[in-house]
């Protein structure tokens, strides 16, 4: 029992980095963790990753909550940052109001897309964009965890991957990342740029 406490303790203090949606639907209610924070802690900034560089955008289509269809099929030609999120993740929700920021700054040179990995679907997303307010993502559904499976991810969120205008993989990052920063801006405005995505 003396053993078991301080480990416990330990495993407290530990910061989140990334959500793991292994454990299944239950796993999913857990959380608002992290809901009052202002920023990513260090220990939860994702690594931008190059591995899986040339792996094409899965050819799937996904709802909003009105039943709108986005069909990947129809941003050939269109530099794309994906996101995948949830609600119950709190580096996701951390990272978000960043990513709506950055599709402001890009405009037209990049479509950032967001799709909930969300279970319950619309009844958690929409209230969350809701009371988010934000003005330039939309709440794309995959409640059945289809991208997640087509990008070999193993439920770890949030995952953002950039796909140049050929539609093929540029770079991922797993965890959260400021996105609005500057830094951020000119690696995705130079992977573009070297992917022959950009002006």
């Amino acid at each position: 029992m003396s053993l078991r406490l301080p480990f416990f303790a330990l495993a407290l203090m530990v910061p989140l980095a990334a959500c793991d949606s292994g454990a299944g639907e239950g796993a999913q209610q857990q959380g608002e963790l992290g809901e009052n924070k202002s920023g990513l802690a260090e220990a939860e900034v994702g690594e931008i990753d190059r591995a899986q560089a040339g792996t094409e955008l899965p050819q799937l289509s996904f709802t909003d909550p009105a039943g709108n269809v986005l069909d990947f099929a129809s941003l050939d030609g269109q530099p794309v940052l994906l996101n995948l999120w949830a609600t119950w993740c709190a580096p996701c929700k951390v990272e978000m109001p960043s990513l709506d920021r950055l599709a402001q700054e890009m405009g037209s040179d990049l479509r950032v897309i967001t799709v909930s990995q969300d279970m319950r679907g619309a009844e958690l997303v929409e209230p969350y964009y809701a009371q988010q307010g934000f003005d330039n993502l939309e709440p794309w559904l995959d409640p059945k965890n289809t991208l997640d499976r087509a990008l070999d991810n193993g439920g770890v969120l949030p995952l953002t991957i950039l796909f140049g205008a050929d539609g093929r993989e540029v770079l991922r990052v797993k965890g959260g990342y400021e996105w609005d920063s500057e830094e951020a801006i000119a690696l995705v405005s130079e992977a573009l740029a070297g992917s022959g995505s950009a002006e």
